[in-house]
């Protein structure tokens, strides 16, 4: 994205890289949410500097980074385009509603110690998540062969989603695409990825 004349900022998850953060005194019982903070005050630095155009931010992840993305533009009105690669699916498709893998204290823990790893009893899922985002443009990769994130799983969050972005009449701006190939991000992907920021974050300049 540098190379393509983006101002960029990679953080690292809160415990993961060199970010070396102790969750068992920590002010955040979830890291989900930690991350979200710490997003949040990326976008403060960015908009300190002179050569960012602080009107034009996007946000896209990977896999833990595609999610996360998702949940930091929920509550950051300033991320105006997001992508997603191989970040979610819904909560029922995800090894078949089995959620003990989003639990961990660097998740959200609550999922188990207040809803029981039951899908049927967490309070949101992604379909919620993704219409919170509207209108402002969305796009997920979610490859065929991703055993992480179940693609039709995917399918079935963009579809609840979808009637939200046509109440604003912005049905274009949330976009889907099935590459062949694992739970992966592939030159090919990048590629639609860095095609969709520019439409939305360069091209509007324009």
């Amino acid at each position: 994205m540098a190379q393509r004349g983006y101002v960029t900022l990679s953080p690292d998850y809160p415990s993961f890289g060199e970010y070396q953060y102790d969750f068992k005194d920590a002010a955040y019982i979830s890291g989900s949410m930690k991350a979200i903070v710490d997003n949040i005050r990326a976008i403060d630095v960015l908009q300190s500097l002179p050569q960012v155009d602080g009107e034009r931010i996007g946000c896209m992840g990977h896999s833990l980074g595609g999610h996360n993305s998702i949940f930091t533009a929920v509550f950051e009105p300033r991320i105006k385009v997001i992508v997603s690669n191989c970040g979610f699916t819904s909560f029922p498709k995800y090894y078949g509603g089995k959620l003990a893998g989003w639990t961990s204290r660097v998740y959200m823990p609550r999922i188990a110690s207040v809803y029981n790893n039951d899908p049927k009893k967490v309070p949101f899922d992604f379909p919620q998540l993704i219409a919170a985002l509207a209108p402002r443009p969305f796009l997920a990769i979610a490859p065929l062969r991703d055993d992480n994130f179940e693609f039709s799983g995917v399918d079935d969050c963009i579809a609840g989603a979808r009637p939200i972005y046509e109440l604003y009449g912005q049905v274009d701006h949330l976009a889907l695409e099935h590459p062949a190939c694992a739970h992966e991000f592939p030159p090919e992907s990048r590629q639609r990825a860095y095609d969709f920021f520019d439409r939305y974050l360069k091209d509007a300049k324009k």
